[in-house]
């Protein structure tokens, strides 16, 4: 294949770029390739005074297609360009057209080598350090794919810490906070955990290993639905509590899952702290009235608010 350089694209560009339309006097256009499935192109003609130009002629179409020849002939990897058209002065003067190329870290997609997703795991076990004595290893851990056909260091991990407060036991889900990989957003995976206690002053639900191994299982499935794309997080911030999901009959007498906002918060992850969710399983006993709203908020709030005061 002939080699395409710079020059080559500047001069097919100017051939297109000069049947601006009337009142353009510049044009500036952004491309990016392709990364993590997704490349864009924006930009257009503007006035003297900075306005921008309809044109009815498809300049993203000649610039994008200019970019792309380019790439296959380019000797210095690149994945931005940067397209400035200037009309010339003069009725039989050309426009002048300048490319250029550069090379964003920002856009490369994480691969599974990078080290943001084991600086949140270290930033998830010192929170968890710093409440309670974090045991080796994990509660449960499933290294078969989730829903999303994401295994190690595509996130979610499905793993849970075990961690002693106390006369209690807290489990805790560590990898939904995990940046996603194979993507450049810069977002800590879906931005919270999820824990819930077993044992301690009122909780019916014991600590011994049997409902360790038991809940261990739940809480990995409830991470994988909070890891589902529904939006569980803004539910929970918006509503404080909210009812979430069945139980399975392993469960009983406990028959829903409530999930309520908890007031602390992870720090040190790599985009930002994130928020730590609640999980509390309720007998059905406990929720009359739960058509009182979508969520059952109210009846979410009401079982938690007896289980607190059972507590004292």
């Amino acid at each position: 294949m002939a080699s395409y350089s710079v020059d080559d694209a500047e001069r097919d560009l100017r051939a297109a770029l000069d049947k601006a339309p009337a009142g353009a006097v510049r044009g500036d256009w952004t491309v990016t390739t392709m990364q993590a499935g997704h490349s864009s192109c924006s930009g257009g003609y503007h006035r003297r005074d900075g306005s921008i130009v309809a044109s009815d002629e498809p300049q993203f179409n000649i610039v994008e297609e200019v970019v792309a020849r380019l790439g296959t002939n380019a000797a210095t990897p690149f994945n931005v360009v940067s397209v400035h058209w200037t009309r010339a002065t003069l009725p039989w003067q050309r426009g002048r057209v300048t490319v250029e190329t550069a090379f964003d870290a920002a856009l490369v997609p994480r691969g599974p080598d990078d080290p943001v997703y084991a600086a949140a795991a270290d930033a998830r076990r010192r929170f968890w350090n710093s409440v309670g004595a974090v045991e080796p290893g994990f509660a449960a851990e499933r290294e078969t794919a989730n829903i999303h056909g994401q295994t190690k260091w595509f996130q979610p991990h499905r793993r849970i810490l075990r961690i002693t407060d106390g006369d209690a036991v807290l489990l805790a889900t560590d990898g939904l906070s995990t940046p996603w990989a194979g993507v450049t957003t810069r977002e800590n995976g879906v931005e919270c955990e999820v824990f819930m206690r077993l044992g301690g002053a009122g909780n019916p639900v014991a600590a011994d290993e049997a409902s360790v191994a038991l809940w261990s299982d739940v809480l990995i499935g409830v991470g994988d639905l909070v890891a589902d794309g529904y939006r569980v997080l803004r539910d929970v911030q918006t509503n404080g509590a909210i009812l979430f999901c069945c139980l399975p009959e392993d469960c009983r007498p406990m028959g829903r899952m409530a999930l309520r906002m908890d007031l602390r918060s992870i720090e040190g992850l790599p985009f930002g702290p994130v928020s730590l969710i609640e999980a509390t399983p309720l007998r059905e006993d406990e929720l009359p009235g739960l058509n009182d709203d979508p969520w059952g908020t109210a009846a979410a709030f009401r079982a938690l608010e007896k289980r607190a005061a059972a507590k004292c």
